[in-house]
């Protein structure tokens, strides 16, 4: 299978469970920020329209762009989690949330790749 498609599916079905599961979203939304509905769907549209134009060579850079933005953009919340991993242990243990701030740099690799 080819790597825009899987990367196209990651984000989609991440995409997705933002409307399935909102709830779960709304909680690592940096209470600073505020709006925590809003930022979860508009997230999720930005991860499912980006997965979405991966998939044809026509928008695939625009989409690989607009997705590096956004993994920009959400790299607070995995921050927020790992800071505050006793408030977020039902999600996933403390290594795993402190784990995953690090590992944005290669998704953010592997999507710049992906999109040329």
């Amino acid at each position: 299978m080819r790597p825009s498609v899987i990367a196209a599916g990651l984000f989609v079905t991440a995409g997705a469970l933002h409307f399935l599961r909102p709830q779960l979203y709304a909680k690592i939304v940096p209470p600073a920020l505020g709006h925590e509905a809003e930022l979860v769907a508009i997230s999720g549209l930005a991860e499912i329209a980006g997965g979405l134009g991966l998939l044809h060579p026509r928008t695939r850079r625009a989409s690989g762009y607009g997705l590096i933005l956004l993994l920009l953009a959400v790299w607070p919340a995995n921050i927020f989690m790992a800071l505050d991993a006793a408030r977020f242990s039902a999600v996933a243990p403390a290594w795993a949330l402190w784990a995953r701030v690090p590992l944005q740099l290669p998704l953010i690799w592997w999507i710049w790749r992906v999109s040329r």
